[in-house]
């Protein structure tokens, strides 16, 4: 419950004048790769069904069937695709929002936060396409799982347990990063408070099923994973200095 209690910081935090351009942007590129998407899957979905079920054919009829089953696929390739590309293009962004978060509740800026958007292009390109072959690696193996009878449940739960984990650590990269923190060294942060990454990666998972919200779900992320890094990192650093002390 206290990492999904992050995220509604992170949403709360968005609407602090200093912080509504990192809101705007994101939510544009979000509005336009959805636009482009929707409107994609629907023109080559019809033109295939034109293609193979014409109207002059007594199949015409099945089209009814395959339009629910087309848009609960689409659905499914909607959550994952979109949010691998908006991530992708709002990544310096990101880096941005989660150092001026940071500086916000700290009241000092991290070391190696991008000074302007083009000086955080090419790493948060970078640590985008990082983060979607760790993904791609787990997932395929799963989603593989789920054709074998007898594991669907199971799979099914790993499947959701995986995405809750992955959403926690793509998020928490923002303020990780600007802290110089290789992706290896960030699974072993997040994994001292597992179950706040999972109830945060959770949340976030959620909030991108809901409609209209989920456009505002990545800036709210990134700032919900900063404010769970900041505590994490104080946490930690706290620890620290009570067993130096102790010894």
């Amino acid at each position: 419950m206290s990492g999904a209690g992050f995220l509604l910081q992170g949403l709360r935090m968005l609407l602090r004048p200093g912080l509504r351009r990192y809101l705007i942007v994101p939510l544009i590129v979000n509005v336009i790769v959805f636009t482009v998407f929707v409107w994609l899957g629907l023109s080559q979905f019809n033109l295939l069904l034109e293609r193979f079920l014409p109207e002059t054919s007594w199949l015409y009829y099945f089209r009814w069937l395959l339009w629910p089953l087309f848009a609960l696929v689409f659905l499914l390739l909607i959550f994952y695709t979109f949010t691998a590309f908006a991530n992708l293009l709002a990544a310096p962004f990101n880096g941005m929002l989660a150092a001026r978060v940071e500086q916000i509740l700290t009241g000092s800026e991290p070391p190696a936060a991008p000074e302007n958007w083009v000086a955080g292009i090419a790493p948060g390109l970078y640590s985008e396409l990082r983060k979607l072959i760790y993904f791609l690696i787990r997932a395929v193996p799963l989603l593989l799982l789920l054709l074998v009878p007898g594991v669907q449940v199971a799979v099914s739960v790993l499947w959701i347990v995986f995405n809750a984990w992955f959403f926690a650590l793509e998020y928490l990269d923002y303020p990780m990063s600007n802290h110089g923190l290789r992706f290896r060294e960030q699974r072993q942060w997040v994994k001292k408070s597992r179950f706040a990454a999972l109830g945060f990666g959770g949340a976030v998972a959620c909030l991108m099923l809901i409609p209209v919200f989920n456009f505002a779900a990545m800036p709210a992320a990134v700032a919900g994973a900063t404010i769970f890094w900041c505590n994490l990192n104080q946490t930690n650093r706290t620890n620290y200095e009570t067993r130096d002390s102790g010894q």
